[in-house]
């Protein structure tokens, strides 16, 4: 007993020890990736908890407070949305912290890119604290929640078209016949790929015999917008560049496929519904690894690289060069000036809390065999939908706006 004893002291101690050692190993350059890896963590407990904590929660006389004991799809999505609340406070508390940092200076850029122990600690602790929190509070959350991912997928639109526009702005800035047939090779490497793919749509998801009159409705939307793209762009008037359209084209293409496979699986123009069965752990982890991938894009990008949401004092934000030189002091703290905003970066990991809980509980109207899979339903179809046909729009207003508006500045 007492050798079991001190080998379980020293095993916790060089667990303390690893955990001291990997926190004070985060630089400033690598504290972006630890908050998107705390992120990632979270969505994994609640990928965990969502498959093994029900039973668990039954037992929880606060939790399961109901004269008739709910199923045990409502205590998957309740564990979810516990851990996706504590995640969401967590990194709001953060982003209100950081409000008004300009350089770095500031008190709190260390605490921004230092301290990860005591976050680690008090992320930790605010998970827990959520599985003691009333039902009716997890029931708002997971109404505010429906919103905010509706705003977090709006962001993602606006970062995709400041991407597509900045990566065509850089090749054809370059002004070099190579990087005009590059351009031009991605260009129909993207249109081939969208008309590649409608075509498998209309495999999939149109079966013969079937009346699937809603899943072509929407294919062929795509198609009409993908077309649409180009004419515009190509048009003299716009005078765009074909890039930009394409890569939308191709993105809208798969917002349709994705939208179209989010389906119910008793569907029956859902023709990945005879794959139903084969669908296992694995195939799981894949679309929830997906899910990661996109959402720590999303707010790596948005807190570090667009010019709209840097701080004034950013170099990125930026407001001309100064007419004379800079005496050594004064460019020594303009250097020091923070290259992100904090606040907007840990809002966007707070909007993707609520996202990442959207995807994983279906809506939170997942029912049935849908409730065993990610992101799939209804309202994640129209979700995925409505998403193409807001980017549809937003690109046309890109091309359209400084026609339409001449005098402004766009």
């Amino acid at each position: 007993m007492w050798a079991a004893s001190c080998l379980a002291s020293c095993c916790a101690a060089c667990a303390c020890d690893a955990c001291r050692t990997v926190v004070s190993g985060i630089s400033r350059r690598s504290a972006r990736m630890a908050y998107c890896g705390l992120f990632a963590l979270s969505l994994f407990v609640s990928w965990i908890l969502r498959e093994v904590a029900a039973p668990l929660m039954e037992q929880l006389p606060w939790i399961n407070h109901f004269h008739k004991t709910p199923n045990r799809e409502w205590f998957e999505t309740d564990a979810v949305l516990r851990v996706s609340l504590g995640n969401f406070l967590f990194f709001t508390i953060l982003s209100f912290l950081m409000i008004g940092v300009k350089n770095q200076r500031d008190p709190r850029d260390g605490l921004h890119h230092g301290r990860w122990m005591m976050k680690i600690v008090c992320w930790f602790i605010l998970v827990i604290l959520m599985f003691f929190v009333p039902n009716e509070i997890i029931s708002f959350y997971e109404t505010i929640s429906k919103f905010g991912s509706g705003l977090f997928l709006l962001i993602q639109v606006v970062l995709l078209l400041d991407f597509v526009h900045g990566w065509n702005d850089k090749w054809v800035g370059y002004d070099e016949q190579f990087w005009y047939v590059a351009l031009f090779i991605v260009s129909l490497v993207c249109y081939l790929a969208t008309f590649g793919f409608s075509g498998l749509l209309f495999h999939w998801f149109t079966p013969s015999g079937q009346d699937c009159g809603l899943n072509t409705f929407l294919i062929v939307m795509t198609l009409i917008l993908v077309i649409l793209f180009a004419i515009v762009a190509l048009h003299p008037a716009v005078g765009s560049s074909i890039l930009p359209a394409s890569v939308i084209s191709l993105y809208c293409m798969y917002l349709c496929y994705s939208g179209l496979a989010s389906e119910p699986r008793d569907y029956e123009c859902n023709g990945l519904h005879k794959h139903s069965k084969a669908i296992s752990t694995g195939t799981v982890t894949v679309g929830l690894l997906t899910t990661i991938l996109s959402v720590v894009y999303s707010a790596v990008r948005a807190g570090s690289s667009t010019t709209l949401l840097s701080p004034p004092s950013s170099p990125r934000a930026g407001g001309g060069k100064p007419l004379l030189p800079l005496d050594k002091a004064d460019e020594e703290k303009k250097n020091k000036a923070v290259t992100y905003s904090y606040a907007f970066f840990h809002i966007i990991f707070s909007l993707a809390s609520m996202y990442s809980a959207m995807l994983l509980t279906g809506w939170s109207t997942s029912v049935g065999e849908s409730g065993k899979l990610v992101d799939v339903g209804w309202p994640s179809v129209w979700i995925r939908i409505l998403t193409a046909w807001v980017i549809a729009a937003l690109y046309m207003w890109s091309l359209l706006a400084p026609i339409l508006f001449p005098d402004r500045d766009f």
